[in-house]
């Protein structure tokens, strides 16, 4: 199969239609194969990476990653995955996998605290970038990332990939754009999964096969913990921004894209561990967040603990219009005409396992989001080879990003935010204007405008 034959396989198995993107990826496809590098080979690393060799010839040439064991099992799946069975090249130090300046693309699967940096040093390595969600552990590390991209002119795509989930696109089309909800005035989004660890094991050593020294890099120094790596460093916000950067970013994200929304104009939370005072995690179990827009509030929920108020519905967005509502998740959308109680309208997620059989087997990998993650890929694609903006655009992963965060301020300082996209300020607040830019532990050197 040559190359143009395999994108035109590989749209038709998302679902997409072909006219349009199809003709934007022909150039891509007739030219020189692209080439590819990662860095953080985990989990979302890897599922990234596997879809996107579903989707595109490319050629994976790098990886890197600070666990040697995670990196070089990496590699041995790489080879097993890609057409030409090379084995990638392999590296400790994402700076000298980029100071090679021979990548077409970089995937960046880290824990969040480790997205700025890398993704700004590909971009001036002259890669385009698919980073994952969310974008950043503060504010202003997100407007350097922005600033890159803009001045380098680079692709960057970012991991919020409901924007491409297949089942949600109808829905925007359908539902939303042709006005079966009417005016959309109050919008809830949600998650109630058990997510958040209640263990407590004691610090300890690091694996020999971990650099935790380089793991921990830019973030506060805690003693190792094997929560932290691989997976629970969620937990802990010296890594992260809580669920609300882990789930809430997905929803807000899918709200804005479906209404096409910009910035909050005002964003408050409260919450606290209330239920599970005995884990090591230091990240709210309840959590709530408003999320203020022109005419409309975005109103965020979630607890680790009890049962959701709709089982279907454990992680979504529900938009409320005066013609109907609209549920939507990662596995279905429902909408319930006003006057109604039972949705007119059902869709259900489509996994594609039999056009992707490998998906059955692949370890880890949550078979529901994977059309999405192929998708995602193929826009991605796209844009690189039309130089256009993707459609989860580093600027809209900015946005989503920072009302996280703001949100998550809100609660430590225990009052509403308004912030100015343009200044970057929280306006009439010097102290939360200041927490907007997180210190970097030495000899780390925190990204800022006029250093890009």
């Amino acid at each position: 199969m040559d190359r143009r034959s395999f994108l035109s396989t590989s749209l038709a198995g998302t679902g997409l239609a072909l006219t349009g993107v199809q003709s934007a990826l022909a150039e891509l496809a007739d030219g020189p194969v692209k080439r590819v590098g990662v860095i953080g080979t985990g989990w979302y690393g890897k599922c990234d990476l596997f879809r996107l060799l579903q989707v595109a010839p490319v050629e994976v040439v790098s990886l890197c990653d600070v666990d040697s064991k995670m990196l070089s099992d990496c590699a041995d799946m790489v080879v097993d995955r890609q057409k030409s069975g090379k084995r990638p090249r392999t590296y400790a130090d994402y700076r000298k996998m980029l100071a090679e300046k021979d990548l077409d693309i970089v995937l960046i699967g880290t824990p969040d605290h480790w997205h700025a940096l890398p993704t700004i040093e590909a971009i001036k390595a002259g890669a385009d970038v698919y980073v994952q969600k969310p974008i950043s552990v503060d504010v202003i590390e997100g407007q350097a990332m922005v600033a890159a991209a803009r001045k380098y002119g680079r692709v960057v795509q970012v991991g919020t990939q409901r924007r491409s989930t297949p089942h949600l696109v109808d829905a925007k089309k359908q539902i939303i754009d042709t006005g079966m909800l009417g005016k959309i005035s109050h919008a809830e989004i949600y998650c109630y999964y058990h997510m958040r660890t209640r263990d407590n094991p004691p610090d300890q050593a690091p694996p020999a096969n971990l650099d935790y020294e380089m793991w921990t890099g830019p973030a506060p120094m805690r003693p190792y913990n094997r929560l932290c790596h691989p997976r629970s460093w969620r937990a802990f916000k010296e890594y992260g921004n809580g669920i609300l950067g882990d789930m809430c970013i997905h929803m807000l994200d899918t709200v804005r894209w479906v209404l096409d929304l910009g910035w909050p104009t005002k964003v408050s939370s409260h919450g606290g561990i209330y239920m599970d005072k005995n884990s090591k995690a230091n990240i709210p179990d309840t959590q709530s967040a408003t999320f203020e827009f022109p005419e409309l509030n975005v109103a965020w929920t979630h607890r680790t603990w009890g049962n959701p108020p709709d089982p279907d519905y454990p992680w979504g967005a529900t938009l409320y219009g005066d013609k109907g509502t609209l549920k939507m998740s990662v596995n279905r959308y429902d909408f319930i005409p006003a006057g109604r109680k039972d949705p007119t309208i059902h869709k259900d997620v489509v996994m594609e396992l039999e056009e992707y059989p490998v998906d059955k087997t692949e370890k880890d990998l949550e078979q529901h989001v994977a059309p999405a993650i192929r998708a995602h890929m193929i826009d991605f694609l796209k844009s690189i080879g039309d130089r256009s903006k993707p459609v989860a655009d580093i600027e809209q992963g900015h946005i989503s990003t920072a009302a996280c965060i703001l949100a998550n301020m809100s609660l430590e300082l225990g009052r509403s935010l308004a912030f100015d996209p343009v200044k970057h300020i929280v306006v009439g607040d010097q102290q939360a204007t200041e927490m907007l830019r997180r210190p970097y532990r030495a000899p780390w050197v925190h990204p800022e405008l006029d250093s890009i």
